[in-house]
């Protein structure tokens, strides 16, 4: 357990490592642009939307390949405990042949499809569709007609006599 603890640890560091250059560097800018806006009276909110975005994708652009090497690096990292630390913990893993000695929702499937016909019944009775519960019907009623529907392709080619 440990083990998935700091391995979920070293995953909030990697998101924040990645994530706080960015949001500082928007910040810093913002600041800035925020100073100039008071300073000049001119308060325009869009003004400090570009340069915040021009500022975060140079971030990104220039921080992208330490950006992916961390990443690559975790996922390494997680795929190396995954197969090889995991399995050799007893405790982590259930044998191979568990599904033989379980019965997932046994109790709950019988009560609830009881009243539900067999497929060999439904087939006999095609217009009858079963429903778990009766307020899972729905009634179908017909569209209600426009008060000057439009032609359709069929009629307008007879009109026009083609």
């Amino acid at each position: 357990m440990e083990m998935l603890t700091e391995y979920l640890a070293k995953g909030f560091m990697t998101m924040l490592s990645i994530s706080m250059p960015c949001v500082l560097t928007a910040a810093s800018i913002g600041l800035v642009v925020g100073i100039i806006q008071a300073v000049t009276q001119v308060q325009e909110q869009t003004i400090a939307a570009a340069p915040k975005i021009f500022a975060v994708f140079l971030v990104i652009v220039i921080g992208g390949l330490g950006f992916i090497k961390l990443l690559t690096n975790l996922f390494n990292e997680g795929m190396s405990l995954a197969f090889n630390a995991v399995p050799k913990g007893d405790t982590y893993v259930l044998p191979a042949d568990y599904y033989k000695y379980t019965t997932p929702f046994e109790g709950e499937m019988k009560d609830k499809f009881k009243e539900v016909p067999t497929v060999n019944e439904i087939m006999k009775n095609p217009t009858k569709v079963p429903y778990i519960d009766k307020g899972q019907k729905i009634k179908y009623q017909t569209a209600p007609k426009a008060p000057m529907p439009k032609a359709n392709f069929v009629e307008i080619n007879k009109m026009l006599g083609r």
